[in-house]
């Protein structure tokens, strides 16, 4: 591996800290425009047209349609926010000059899913949140429902974490393979 690829290895377009950071502020997701001009801000190169392609080639999920208030408004597509790692994670390849195909038949097989499945996830358990935090909810106000919640959050994470983990190390396998060809 040259200097180069080192210091991609090493230094993500964006670090983690700033990712975490971006999922706190778009907990709703994220509209394209603002996630091209995320990127353009920190002088990655992502055009609209390349973000539409990486969803259309599997890379990234397909947003979801969120009504905007007001008559005859319509709506927009929203992604979740945590697309910035995956797009983070596909920049940070392609510069250690993986193709686009090698990226979705190899690498980026299961980002997407899981992606989903955090969003998904999420949704559900705010929807508990939600009924256990409800003033006329007598029924959920047992403090052990409360705790089952909280478990089942930190299980949650916990396998969305090794999910994340299983991928980066069939990933870096696949990596190694390539380098020793």
């Amino acid at each position: 591996m040259n200097r180069l690829e080192q210091r991609a290895v090493r230094e993500p377009l964006l670090e983690a800290r700033e990712m975490e950071e971006i999922e706190l502020v778009y907990p709703e997701g994220m509209s394209s425009a603002e996630i091209v001009s995320l990127f353009e801000r920190r002088g990655v190169k992502l055009s609209e047209a390349t973000f539409r392609k990486y969803v259309q080639l599997g890379l990234l999920p397909r947003s979801r349609r969120v009504g905007t208030k007001g008559k005859h408004k319509g709506s927009r597509g929203v992604y979740p926010a945590g697309i910035v790692r995956q797009i983070n994670e596909i920049k940070r390849m392609m510069s250690l000059n993986y193709t686009i195909e090698e990226i979705r038949q190899h690498f980026a097989f299961v980002g997407g899913e899981i992606e989903e499945l955090r969003v998904l996830l999420n949704r559900i358990l705010e929807r508990f949140d939600e009924s256990l935090n409800d003033d006329g909810a007598g029924f959920f106000s047992s403090v052990g429902i409360h705790q089952d919640v909280e478990g089942i959050k930190s299980s949650a994470e916990a396998l969305l974490e090794d999910l994340e983990d299983l991928a980066m190390r069939i990933r870096d396998t696949r990596q190694t393979e390539r380098e020793a060809v």
